[in-house]
C-alpha cells in the first residue's frame, strides 16, 4: 500500500458518561490518561494519515489537546462509537476511516497496520481483527466478545457467549484454533461508514450490544483478519491497575529491546 495515495484516518470515539465506568478515557496509567496511551499508539502507525478523537465532553477534548492531539466535540446523539466515527466522516475528507476504541490500548501500532493494508487491498467495505484466545482466557466471560468465521474470513457472528460451543466438552476450554477473540477496531470506506450509521439498530445488535451486528444483521459483510498482536482493554475500575502494569511491562521491554539495537550498531 502507497502511504501517500491512501487516506486513512483514525477516530477515536471518547465517551465520558460511561454507565460502567463514567471517564474512563481520563483515568491515569502510569501518568498519562488513557486516551493519550491509545492516541500515541495510533499515531506512529506508518498506515496511518490522520488521527483525531471524537468526544462528547469538552473536559476530554481538553485532556487531548493538553497532550498535543487532535479532538473535536460531535454533540448530536450517538448510538455507538461508530456513530460517533460517521458523524465526524460527514465533515472530513478521507477514503477508509478507522474505528479504534478509546479503551482500546494497541501494544503496538502494527496491529493497525495488520487491519489496514489488508482491507485495502481487499476491496471490502468493512473489516476487522481477530486474535486466537489464549488457553489460559475465560471462555464464559462475557466482557470478552467471541467472532466465528467462514473459510473465506468473513464474519458469521460475534458474541458475548461462547461460541463456537463445543457440545462434548464438559469443562468449556478455550480450544486453540477454535476460539478466537474479537478485537474493538474496525474500518470502513466512507459509503460504508455513512451506509452503516443510516441503518435501525438491530434487534441482535440490541440484544448482545455489540454494533457490529447491525451491519450483519443488514447484509452488510464483515471481513475478519488475523493479528499476532495484542491490545489492552479496560471494561471496568478493577481492570485499571493489571493494564498499568502490562504497559509498564511492554514498554521497559521495547526500552531495553532499542537499548540493545544502540550498543550493537556502534562501531567496535
Amino acid at each position: 500500500m502507497n502511504k501517500a495515495s491512501r487516506s486513512v484516518t483514525v477516530v477515536i470515539p471518547a465517551r465520558y458518561g460511561s454507565s460502567r465506568f463514567p471517564g474512563k478515557p481520563l483515568v491515569e496509567l502510569n501518568g498519562k490518561p488513557m486516551i493519550q496511551h491509545v492516541y500515541e499508539r495510533a499515531v506512529t502507525c506508518r498506515a496511518v494519515s490522520d488521527v483525531l478523537v471524537a468526544t462528547d465532553d469538552e473536559r476530554i477534548k481538553q485532556a487531548v489537546e493538553r497532550f498535543g492531539g487532535r479532538a473535536i466535540l460531535v454533540t448530536s446523539e450517538c448510538r455507538t462509537g461508530t456513530d460517533r466515527v460517521a458523524a465526524v466522516a460527514r465533515i472530513f475528507a478521507g477514503e477508509y476511516f478507522l474505528n479504534l476504541q478509546g479503551d482500546e490500548i494497541p501494544l503496538s501500532p502494527e496491529l493497525l497496520t495488520d487491519l489496514i493494508e489488508p482491507f485495502i487491498d481487499s476491496g471490502s467495505g468493512m473489516g476487522t481483527l481477530k486474535r486466537v484466545m489464549d488457553p489460559t482466557e475465560d471462555l464464559l466471560n462475557s466482557a470478552v466478545v467471541k467472532v466465528v468465521t467462514d473459510t473465506r474470513g468473513h464474519a458469521l457472528y460475534f458474541s458475548r457467549a461462547p461460541i463456537p460451543f463445543v457440545r462434548d466438552d464438559q469443562e468449556k476450554r478455550v480450544i486453540g484454533g477454535l476460539h478466537y477473540i474479537h478485537l474493538g477496531l474496525y474500518i470502513y470506506t466512507k459509503e460504508t461508514l455513512l451506509r452503516f450509521a443510516a441503518l435501525p439498530t438491530s434487534r441482535l445488535e440490541d440484544a448482545e450490544k455489540l454494533e457490529q451486528l447491525r451491519a450483519l444483521d443488514h447484509g452488510i459483510p464483515i471481513r475478519v483478519w488475523e493479528t499476532q498482536h495484542a491490545s489492552l482493554r479496560v471494561d471496568r475500575p478493577e481492570d485499571v491497575p493489571d493494564v498499568a502494569d502490562r504497559v509498564q511491562q511492554f514498554e521497559a521491554v521495547k526500552r531495553e529491546l532499542k537499548s540493545q539495537r544502540v550498543v550493537s550498531q556502534r562501531p567496535s
